[in-house]
């Protein structure tokens, strides 16, 4: 009789270096994303002395400065209402602008909604941080895990820079008393001034809009109250959709007709 035979054991292979790769990889591009994302807080979160200075010159009180800051968060809507104040318009127009301005915000939210497929219970606490510098941030990432991380570390740490900046602001400003002697009542004006200087330098939508806007204004000044002229200007924006793809539309059939008459010239000319 011959002994069975004894089953034969297999060694396993070693492992290959891919893990160990793709997780190196995995934390290059967090610490990236990291580094970006706090680059990017930091460098705004900075602006909120501004506002908490132009707060103050607006005739708001430190905390109403600061409250602003905590419960509405998003810098050109918040830098409306106190420009709007400072200028003399009534509060209800001032929340109004801001209100107009802060719609984009929702439009955000809808294409990162789909980008981050945050758990339900997260997404009251994220609605709060949907802003212009976190969703540019999430919807440049590569993936959905990256686009997470630089959603959260944008939100939070502008969040926390930007009040305390404000505070800052607010306090500073306060102390130095009636703000008008320092050239202070028109820091709201001025930076938000600021905010909009950089889409004149943009072709297209942006410059048409901002000008249709501008001379809305100026045409509404001696005629309506203070604030309304702002209101009045977001007209631009509809009219700019309606009118830009029709003049589009002409400017590319005028350019066909002149390159139809240029072909026939050359046809004449043989």
């Amino acid at each position: 009789m011959t002994a069975p035979a004894h089953p034969s054991t297999t060694t396993p292979p070693p492992p290959t270096s891919t893990t160990t790769t793709s997780t190196t990889a995995s934390a290059r591009t967090d610490r990236a994303v990291i580094r970006d994302s706090l680059g990017v807080g930091v460098a705004v979160g900075v602006s909120g002395v501004a506002f908490g200075v132009a707060g103050t010159a607006a005739h708001l009180t430190v905390w109403q400065t600061c409250a602003l800051s905590l419960l509405v968060f998003t810098g050109a809507s918040q830098f409306a209402l106190i420009g709007a104040l400072a200028a003399g318009a009534a509060p209800l127009a001032a929340v109004v602008g801001a209100l107009f301005l802060g719609v984009r915000n929702s439009f955000y939210g809808l294409r990162l909604a789909e980008r981050l497929e945050l758990p339900r219970w997260v997404r009251p606490l994220a609605a709060q941080t949907v802003i212009d510098e976190t969703a540019a941030v999430s919807l440049v990432q590569p993936d959905r895990r990256s686009a997470r991380l630089g959603f959260a570390v944008t939100g939070i740490s502008l969040y926390l820079i930007w009040n305390a900046t404000t505070l800052a602001g607010a306090l500073g400003a306060d102390a130095l008393g009636d703000p008008s002697r320092y050239g202070l009542d028109v820091a709201g004006p001025a930076v938000f001034l600021a905010l909009l200087a950089p889409r004149l330098r943009e072709g297209g939508a942006e410059r048409a809009t901002a000008l249709v806007g501008a001379v809305l204004a100026l045409v509404a000044v001696p005629l309506v109250p203070a604030g309304v002229p702002v209101l009045i200007a977001l007209a631009a924006v509809p009219a700019v959709l309606l009118l830009g793809p029709r003049r589009q539309a002409q400017e590319q059939a005028r350019h066909q007709a002149q390159e139809q008459q240029q072909e026939q010239a050359r046809e004449d000319g043989r």
